[in-house]
């Protein structure tokens, strides 16, 4: 599988495996965790994203006891994690609301509560879940390229962030924002006219793309989308899947799809998405396929 660049010191496949739903699994014991994890690896999906809140607070503990079960695995692997939203359960039981904390002892604290979970001493990548309109950019911007002169992350980015938002936390930190991850698919495709994406194309700043098949709604479409994912899987042997994630990867900003599900035969076939020839007019019919509901409406907007 294609590895991205994303600095110097972080490769991640172009392809990455999303644990957002890892806890919600019907069987979360270390042994189906670790088929998960096996399947990906062997399809080349080396690139793990995790959160801290995740399953509430969950899934990075649930994913490091393969982690620690097998040391010789953290080596072979690149892990993501984000941090930053505060939901009262669990380890902050105590919060009145849900909010946003990216001051700089909630975001060492958490980055220590993920190495902790996940048996190791470092992350990839460290990513600030979300903007936060309390954000000291001075404070938050220091805190991040403190944690990447210690050690403790090899590279930081954002995730949801708007493109001022990322040049304000970028205007005060020595370390480069490698990345924002925002939600782009067939049924989300903002991103690509209202400036996202352009922004980070002009900034040479490598995107992720979550929920690349809009929370499994983009295989469940009976109408003009529906029929053309269908036209085109077709004819390539695939499943809807498959081509919905290759019209992400097939855009030249070269994105990177994080791709969950909890199913190991859909787990299987993650890489099949690697194996479609998406054109420009086979991008184009599925992106204006996106926007109607009859057929008879078929047109770019």
């Amino acid at each position: 599988m294609e590895r991205i660049k994303l600095s110097n010191t972080i490769h991640l496949s172009r392809i990455i495996y999303g644990m957002w739903r890892l806890v919600n699994d019907q069987d979360i014991s270390k042994k189906h965790v670790s088929k998960k994890v096996n399947l990906c690896l062997d399809q080349g999906i080396t690139t793990f994203d995790q959160a801290a809140v995740y399953g509430l607070y969950s899934a990075e503990s649930l994913f490091g006891e393969v982690l620690k079960s097998t040391p010789s695995l953290r080596h072979k692997i690149e892990i993501i994690s984000k941090c930053g939203i505060v939901n009262p359960s669990n380890r902050y039981s105590n919060a009145r609301v849900s909010y946003y904390d990216t001051s700089k002892e909630h975001i060492f604290s958490s980055v220590d509560a993920s190495l902790s979970n996940m048996g190791t001493d470092y992350l990839d990548l460290l990513l600030i879940h979300r903007q936060d309109p309390y954000m000291d950019h001075f404070e938050t911007g220091r805190a991040l390229d403190e944690l990447v002169s210690l050690g403790k992350v090899k590279q930081v980015g954002v995730s949801n962030f708007k493109p001022w938002d990322f040049s304000l936390l970028q205007s005060n930190m020595k370390s480069k924002l490698v990345t924002n991850q925002i939600e782009m698919s067939l049924a989300a495709t903002d991103a690509f006219t209202n400036g996202d994406l352009a922004f980070h194309q002009e900034q040479n700043t490598s995107i992720m793309a979550w929920s690349p098949l809009g929370g499994g709604s983009i295989i469940k479409h009976q109408g003009p989308l529906g029929r053309a994912l269908d036209k085109i899987a077709h004819s390539q042997n695939v499943d809807r899947a498959a081509v919905a994630v290759a019209w992400i990867l097939s855009h030249p900003a070269k994105i990177l799809p994080i791709v969950g599900t909890n199913n190991l035969n859909r787990i299987a076939m993650i890489a099949d998405a690697i194996k479609v020839n998406m054109d420009r007019q086979s991008w184009f019919e599925l992106y204006t396929a996106s926007f109607n509901t009859d057929e008879e409406s078929w047109r770019l907007p």
